[in-house]
């Protein structure tokens, strides 16, 4: 069945039906295994939350959209948060395998996290490559429905929500970059620029 799934995606992908791969919720669905079992997939895409957030080291704010035409990974998260620890290295080796031009992974530490204490975080766990962004009042947070830590909400290149999954999952599994593959139209491989 696996063998066969993955067959259904090298042929989309071959025949240039990228961008319609990209939006089909019963391809994601498709290729969801192990813990991306738990990822939720959307039968149409949902509009996503304008409110701004922090970006990292007092450089201003930001909103979604200012990722319009990237495939975003947003994960919310904080420091205190057990599984968030265990999933944020498999983040940033997602970031650094697909990470550029076409995909994203964003993360926002929600709620009270000190800068200091996410740096912290990040150098005790080896990631180099990921945002460092806050939203210190849950305003993103709370209007995009956020009830747990950690969520992980995928988004389209139009800025929509077309999935999300509550708890920590194993981002770095194969079939989370078969997922990440079809929403950019990559057939495989990956890229190795990093924002």
């Amino acid at each position: 069945m696996r063998l066969f799934r993955q067959l259904s995606l090298y042929m989309a992908l071959t025949l240039g039906a990228n961008a319609a791969a990209a939006a089909d919720p019963a391809l994601l669905e498709g290729l969801r295994e192990g813990s991306m079992k738990k990822l939720v997939v959307h039968a149409e895409p949902k509009p996503v939350s304008a409110a701004a957030f922090d970006l990292a080291d007092g450089a201003g704010t930001a909103t979604l959209a200012d990722y319009h035409g990237k495939v975003v990974l947003l994960n919310f998260w904080a420091t205190w948060c057990a599984p968030c620890r265990k999933e944020m290295p498999q983040l940033e080796e997602l970031q650094q395998e697909f990470g550029g031009e076409d995909f994203q992974v964003l993360t926002i530490a929600t709620g009270r996290n000190s800068p200091a204490g996410i740096q912290k975080f990040f150098d005790e766990n080896g990631i180099n490559s990921l945002p460092r962004h806050q939203d210190p009042k849950q305003a993103l947070a709370r209007e995009m429905a956020v009830i747990g830590l950690p969520i992980t909400v995928l988004l389209d290149r139009d800025g929509n929500e077309v999935a999300r999954l509550l708890g920590d999952a194993e981002w770095n599994s194969d079939s989370a970059k078969a997922i990440v593959q079809a929403m950019i139209g990559e057939p495989s491989g990956g890229s190795t620029a990093s924002n």
